[in-house]
């Protein structure tokens, strides 16, 4: 992450309370989490996101939750990087992500959408992306059950547990990107944590 006054944080999700608890929007929550930690209220509203500014040990950061639904979610998210002049690098995108097995979290620095269309939408807004990522991990459709009816069922009753340690080990990973540097934070965050020694 550069040197910047402010960081934008942006968790992405979809606007509505039947959304509210399902797999997609796994960077909402975290987001919620964040603010609650720090004690930013997100309630502002400005270009179709809900936003909060405030401190996270002592990171001046622009909290960020796009109201567009997902795959709109750049332009909203451009306009307020804009208006607080802050460019992409100093940007962290919390997501979820089929790819990663449930509770598995991993830090990107940059690249490409991997499928995503609310980091495809972020891309084409910023003009590429060069951005980093807090990916979510969701887990895989069981057989015969489609993408889009996975992310948008809520974690079952056996989850809840493992969906507290990912949405709590999101927050410590956002906030060692924003105060330590993101190359600490992958070499800290990336593994699996099944496999770490206790």
């Amino acid at each position: 992450m550069p040197e910047r006054s402010v960081h934008l944080v942006a968790g992405l999700g979809n606007p509505g309370a039947e959304y509210a608890q399902t797999r997609h929007n796994a960077g909402f929550m975290v987001l919620d989490r964040l603010a609650a930690d720090h004690g930013i209220d997100v309630q502002r509203r400005k270009f179709e996101v809900l936003f909060g500014r405030g401190r996270i040990k002592g990171v001046e950061v622009v909290l960020a939750k796009p109201q567009a639904y997902m795959n709109r979610s750049g332009p909203p998210l451009r306009q307020l990087a804009e208006f607080f002049r802050i460019q992409s690098e100093a940007m962290v995108v919390v997501h979820d992500d089929i790819d990663l097995a449930f509770q598995r979290l991993k830090i990107k620095e940059k690249g490409g959408d991997g499928g995503h269309k609310g980091i495809r939408s972020i891309i084409d807004a910023f003009g590429g992306g060069h951005f980093a990522r807090v990916r979510l991990g969701v887990g895989r459709s069981v057989k015969g059950v489609p993408v889009v009816d996975h992310v948008l069922s809520t974690f079952g009753r056996d989850e809840q547990t493992g969906l507290e340690e990912l949405l709590q080990r999101a927050c410590d990973a956002i906030t060692m990107i924003l105060c330590t540097g993101i190359t600490e934070a992958m070499n800290r965050f990336n593994q699996d944590p099944s496999k770490l020694l206790k």
